[in-house]
């Protein structure tokens, strides 16, 4: 029987050549130089391929921020306990956080779901609710997960998403929180890239030296141990994943189904996009990798997925910060290739020679 995730899997079609091809056509007639707009160009002529429409609009933007604890944080791996990941819950909620502010100033909506914090939150009509676990298991010492709990937490970014989109979202951003999940993304990143793990692993949220080999350690351990095979995406989540990281895999799946661009954030959200291209590598182009973090293994992973970042502005703390960012230049693209006039249209010489 085929299920809700290969149906999505199955949903996803190559870009739309003929919306691109009109895109690029009129990107040449515009009142510049061709190329002059560099990355802007390539970006609104993705984005007409993503959504199938020569001249699209995004005016109905989306954070998706889905928060988790892992088992794994017990082993000293993060500079901050385990109750920060509830804590911070709240905080997006009140609208305090650096993503709430960023979200503000770009008009993008923020939803935030519990997938896996590790305590029952207060009750908020903004927050949704699709608690897996109390978090992972400890991946140092047994699998994280269950695979049909990571079939579970893709399944429900793709519900998350989905939802989002039938109330009329059209550009989506991936952000996450979840004390210790720099730990299982370095691990994710090393099954995928075949890296050392010392190449894929930085300080996180700021551990010392000390912490960083022991993070390096507990990571390198867990792979030995757990041996997650590279070619079964449920496998790698299963064995040294993270809720979290699996539903924001959904989260792209299902946009790219629904042919809505994905604005992929930082080091997390690029180990979930590793997920999501080993289940359907289609979904490779309709990402748009938001911004190149500090975290020193998320090179590899735009790398290993071909992706070119918008924005290099040293950024590594997550919730979606980078890709609200990167959301406003996916905008000014399309706005550019819309609004702008053609030589025709402005009465301008398109001298050429």
């Amino acid at each position: 029987m085929t299920t809700q995730l290969e149906q999505t899997i199955q949903s996803i079609k190559p870009l739309d050549e003929n919306a691109m091809q009109a895109a690029r056509a009129r990107q040449n007639e515009l009142t510049k130089p061709p190329g002059s707009l560099g990355r802007l160009e390539v970006l609104s002529i993705q984005i007409a391929g993503i959504t199938a429409r020569p001249r699209p609009t995004l005016r109905r933007p989306a954070i998706i921020t889905l928060a988790a604890d892992h088992g794994v944080a017990r082993q000293g791996v993060s500079a901050f306990p385990i109750e920060v990941t509830a804590q911070m819950v709240l905080n997006f909620l009140r609208g305090g956080a650096g993503i709430n502010v960023l979200a503000r100033h770009v008009g993008a909506e923020v939803i935030v779901a519990d997938v896996g914090v590790a305590v029952d939150l207060p009750a908020d009509d903004d927050l949704i609710v699709h608690k897996i676990d109390y978090g992972t298991r400890d991946l140092s010492t047994e699998p994280a997960m269950t695979r049909e709990q990571a079939r579970q937490s893709i399944q429900v970014g793709m519900a998350i998403a989905q939802n989002a989109i039938a109330r009329g979202c059209d550009i989506v951003g991936t952000g996450e929180m979840g004390i210790g999940n720099t730990t299982p993304s370095s691990a994710i990143a090393a099954v995928f890239t075949g890296r050392p793990v010392r190449e894929l692993t930085g300080r996180g949220s700021g551990v010392d030296d000390a912490g960083l080999t022991r993070k390096i350690t507990v990571i390198e351990a867990a792979l030995a141990r757990h041996q997650p095979n590279p070619a079964d995406g449920l496998d790698v989540l299963s064995k040294v994943g993270g809720f979290e990281i699996g539903g924001l895999a959904g989260v792209m799946l299902a946009a790219a189904a629904a042919r809505v661009p994905v604005v992929v954030d930082g080091f997390i959200s690029g180990a979930a996009a590793l997920i999501a291209a080993s289940l359907a590598p289609a979904v490779r182009d309709y990402m748009i990798a938001a911004h190149r973090s500090v975290e020193i293994g998320h090179r590899a992973i735009l790398d290993h997925l071909g992706l070119h970042p918008v924005l290099d502005l040293d950024l590594r703390l997550g919730e979606g910060t980078g890709a609200a960012l990167a959301i406003s230049i996916c905008q000014a693209a399309c706005k550019v290739l819309d609004e702008m006039a053609t030589f025709a249209e402005a009465g301008v010489s398109n001298k050429t020679s």
